[in-house]
């Protein structure tokens, strides 16, 4: 008989897809349509990295509060992060940076995505309560959570492949229109 996974490591393998499907989203506006992401904008991805990170360890290694405290420090510091992007663009007449989505900048997306983070956090506390799942320290095994990882780890290794590409060893272009290396 299997046991069944804890409401807060089916949260944290949801919170993990999320962070994929943000890092997929980005990496496909760079392949399809020539968006270079500006040094802002990698810096925004590292941020989701680590806040994926967070719940890959969560789901990898048993829920911590370790994990939950690198997910909402991740999560404030790419919002902070996103705050600068957006404050930068705010003159009157700045068309922004990159391309929108549903009206919005990838930027002004990944600070509403970085205050929604700690909010789902905050859920995953309040569910793992009521449903009495409140020191679950058991890993996440199965099928799923190994194709959940695969997948992660398969964005986080081409995102830094395409940052090395583009910026080489040194300090990226500020607005790049090209890959370094591939010249």
């Amino acid at each position: 008989m299997s046991e069944q996974p804890s409401v807060g490591a089916i949260l944290n393998m949801l919170g993990l897809l999320g962070m994929s499907l943000v890092l997929a989203i980005a990496f496909f506006y760079q392949l399809a349509h020539g968006e270079l992401p500006c040094p802002l904008c990698l810096l925004q991805r590292a941020g989701f990295t680590a806040i994926g990170m967070g719940f890959l360890f969560n789901m990898r290694l048993g829920e911590r509060p370790s994990h939950y405290a690198m997910i909402l420090i991740a999560s404030l510091v790419t919002g902070f992060i996103s705050m600068r992007q957006v404050s930068l663009h705010l003159a009157p007449g700045d068309r922004g940076y990159g391309s929108a989505l549903l009206g919005l900048h990838f930027y002004t997306w990944a600070l509403v995505a970085a205050v929604g983070i700690v909010c789902y956090v905050a859920l995953i506390f309040v569910l793992k309560d009521v449903t009495g799942d409140r020191d679950s320290a058991v890993p996440m095994r199965g099928p799923t959570s190994s194709a959940v990882f695969a997948i992660f780890a398969l964005l986080v290794a081409a995102n830094l492949l395409s940052t090395v590409l583009e910026c080489g060893a040194g300090q990226c272009d500020d607005n790049p229109v090209r890959y370094l290396l591939l010249r």
